[in-house]
């Protein structure tokens, strides 16, 4: 009579702990989503990152890259020689004065810009510059007194020439009354001026030989539309390749160095670079009129006034070392190891027709002692001041702060058939450094990045918190549910035998009273 009851009890009680299963069956898949959230949330926020990022036509990220939101300065130090003639005359030391800043805003701009078929992009650089004597120790109209640069040229390249050629050369020279020394203003210096060498190979010279310009200056023709045509890859195909140069006027490779190596041109042009940075990375720039690619290496964590954290990325301390010091290095001297450049020097003179331009950072900074020492007024090297570095925010490869810090060099040698120059000994000339780089961001774009920097990890935490702890708190309510319900289940198992077993007895009892003989 109690079979109904029993098999009720029995399904309220299947019901029961089907419902707390699936409620585990829940936990665990709640436990598990974080734990895959701990493993793979950082890979999605990376896919969305690479997304943004990316050169797309019509997106926010390629008009910053288009026509940067930016004001770069360019802030030049120009070492004016105050003893040419006792230097020419009675052989003493040159002693230069540093004069400077004079500071130059820039406006960045890509132009013609065509989007290719293969993942690339092609333009031509406009840079603008504006003189900012607000900023500057002077006006452009400043006279300076600096090394004649297309004479001394000339003549270093003739040491090896026949000596007929010198002579011949010396003639020249004394008839257009040019001097080792020449008294120019800044701006002439900067932005040329006529060059009676100029004026005259521009007659006499092949024309497959002519130089590309009639005056001489130090950025003569930067000031506008760049003729180079630069292709890059825009990241949306493979990310690793976003920002790095495909070719530079149709060359994949530089023509001048030993190895495909020194000759690559597989960098950026510095103000992004492929995302995801981390310490060991090696960024590279490539600029025309370093004549190189330029390796950066991380130094250390920093953080910028608008509170977004980047890592500091500088040359490394072999960059212009010597083949003696860094045997790598041995590529960048395509005529042999009589070729290569002292210690913390590089020669560019294969990308400047010939002139024999040689790099440095500022002051000769991690240079022998003894090219700075070679003239006097050059004070110590001074990291803070003229250390090479970029910031770049690692998540998305933009890049945070620049300081492009070159010091312009020129190797004079000696020529005794040249009576112009015939008392000016072997030396590195310093010339002028410059200081080229942006402070900061606007505001739009490192809010961009605080974002992309401090939201998704909080994000991440959160889910993490809450799945798990949502996850564990089912769990234990579940199990501990069930735990009581299979108590409660054993002891209604007991009760129920006890009850059967008392009733067993009872009946027993009376069906041995029913059947007892009556006793007459």
């Amino acid at each position: 009579m109690n079979g109904p009851k029993h098999k009720f009890c029995t399904k309220l009680s299947s019901t029961y702990l089907r419902k707390w299963w699936i409620t585990i069956v829940v936990a665990s898949a709640l436990i598990i989503g974080g734990i895959v959230v701990a493993c793979e949330f950082s890979v999605l926020i990376d896919a969305v990152v690479d997304r943004m990022v990316a050169l797309r036509p019509g997106a926010k990220t390629f008009g910053w890259w288009a026509k940067p939101p930016v004001e770069p300065r360019i802030s030049l130090y120009i070492y004016n020689v105050t003893n040419a003639d006792d230097f020419l005359s009675n052989g003493s030391k040159a002693i230069v004065d540093e004069v400077g800043p004079y500071v130059y805003s820039e406006t960045w701009e890509k132009v013609n810009i065509v989007e290719n078929d293969n993942g690339t992009l092609s333009y031509n650089l406009r840079k603008i510059y504006s003189f900012r004597e607000d900023l500057s120790v002077g006006p452009e109209d400043d006279v300076v007194i600096v090394p004649n640069i297309p004479m001394l040229s000339a003549t270093s390249q003739s040491k090896h020439a026949a000596r007929f050629l010198r002579l011949a050369m010396a003639s020249i020279m004394d008839i257009l009354k040019i001097k080792p020394f020449v008294q120019v203003s800044v701006g002439q210096l900067l932005w040329g001026y006529e060059d009676p060498l100029l004026k005259l190979a521009k007659d006499v010279v092949p024309k497959e030989q002519k130089l590309p310009y009639e005056e001489f200056g130090l950025l003569y023709g930067k000031n506008g539309t760049s003729s180079d045509r630069v292709t890059v890859n825009t990241g949306v195909d493979d990310i690793h390749k976003y920002g790095i140069i495909d070719n530079f006027n149709g060359r994949t490779h530089l023509p001048h160095w030993t190895t495909d190596a020194c000759n690559t041109l597989a960098g950026t042009d510095g103000s992004i670079f492929p995302p995801h940075i981390d310490h060991d990375r090696i960024l590279h720039v490539y600029d025309k009129d370093l004549c190189r690619l330029l390796p950066l290496v991380f130094e250390k964590e920093v953080m910028t006034s608008n509170e977004v954290p980047g890592y500091r990325f500088t040359p490394p301390e072999w960059v212009f070392a010597d083949v003696d010091s860094h045997p790598e290095n041995m590529c960048f001297c395509p005529a042999g190891k009589p070729s290569c450049s002292p210690n913390g020097l590089f020669n560019v003179s294969l990308c400047q027709y010939d002139s024999p331009i040689m790099l440095s950072f500022p002051h000769f900074y991690l240079a022998d002692e003894s090219l700075r020492t070679q003239v006097e007024g050059i004070s110590p090297p001074m990291k803070e001041k003229h250390q090479f570095f970029f910031d770049v925010q690692p998540k998305m490869g933009t890049t945070l702060r620049v300081r492009a810090r070159i010091q312009i060099n020129l190797a004079v040698s000696q020529v005794f058939d040249i009576k112009q120059v015939a008392n000016f000994p072997d030396i590195i000339f310093p010339i002028l450094w410059f200081e080229e780089g942006i402070d900061n961001l606007p505001d739009e774009v490192t809010d961009l990045m605080r974002f992309a920097e401090q939201v998704p990890p909080k994000i991440r935490v959160a889910l993490i918190v809450g799945l798990c702890a949502l996850g564990v708190i089912l769990l234990l309510l579940s199990t501990f549910c069930l735990i009581r319900n299979s108590h409660r289940q054993s002891t209604l198992h007991l009760e129920g035998s006890n009850y059967l077993a008392t009733a067993q007895v009872d009946m027993n009892k009376k069906q041995n009273k029913d059947i007892q003989p009556a006793r007459y």
